[in-house]
């Protein structure tokens, strides 16, 4: 199967070395930025292109791995005569942006978080899937299922409620880390100290819903405790903000 790699970032960079090792060609990058798409060219030996009017027209599939909210305007310039699926891999974006851009389309949508410098095994990504019709699904279908053992059916507003769950787990999850991090650091004190609690609590979402295992002040409504730390943390009011709607959050659970 012949894929055409349009986007240079993250996304693209692991959807291109999933889809070699599972005995797919990737013919052709684009990125608009000319240097990014020779270099993820440069990995595979194929053109690079910047200009999406160099697109070529014979490949099985069309790869649209960019920002949310570059994608209508690259699906605008496609060439009209594409006879290929075209996908788009984001959360966010109904299946609807295809219209009129685009005959045989989907999603291809991946539950995980993607770093340049650190393999992910596609065979453990959940990958979403969505088409315009079922002749295109299940060749949408077959070709998730080289990838990853975990391909699911999902609809655009399915999609969404998953891309804002993920957040939420992952997103705002980092983050969280992040002020824990500056938090210590102001108290010279070290990350790795909070390394083995943070692994401990992911564990024990693998076995559990995360209710069940909820522990700290908030859940045992330890105000005294709640207090101190909502003082230790005024001097940065942002953070003394998100700590008190989190553990009111709790508190109501």
């Amino acid at each position: 199967m012949n894929i055409v790699v349009i986007g240079s970032g993250n996304v693209a960079s692991h959807f291109s070395r999933a889809f070699v090792e599972a005995g797919c060609r990737i013919i052709q990058v684009y990125s608009r930025t000319p240097a990014h798409a020779r270099a993820l060219a440069s990995t595979w030996t194929v053109p690079a292109i910047s200009q999406l009017s160099d697109i070529d027209t014979t490949a099985d599939v069309y790869l649209v791995a960019v920002k949310d909210d570059a994608l209508e305007t690259v699906l605008s310039q496609l060439p009209p005569a594409l006879n290929g699926i075209v996908l788009h891999t984001a959360g966010s974006v109904e299946m609807a942006v295809f219209h009129g851009y685009a005959r045989r389309y989907g999603v291809l949508y991946p539950v995980q978080t993607f770093s340049k410098e650190k393999h992910i095994d596609f065979g453990h990504v959940p990958l979403a899937i969505e088409a315009s019709d079922a002749e295109t699904q299940e060749s949408l279908s077959r070709l998730a299922g080289l990838l990853s053992g975990r391909v699911f059916l999902c609809n655009s507003e399915q999609r969404l409620a998953l891309h804002a769950a993920a957040v939420f787990a992952c997103n705002f999850t980092n983050h969280c880390y992040a002020i824990a991090d500056d938090l210590l650091h102001e108290h010279r004190l070290g990350f790795d100290l909070i390394r083995p609690l943070i692994r401990e609590t992911a564990e024990k979402v693998m076995q559990h819903k995360p209710r069940e295992v909820q522990t700290g002040p908030a859940v045992r409504q330890d105000i005294q405790t709640m207090e101190k730390h909502m003082r230790l943390l005024q001097e940065h009011p942002d953070w003394a903000a998100l700590y008190d709607a989190l553990s009111r959050q709790i508190g109501r659970s």
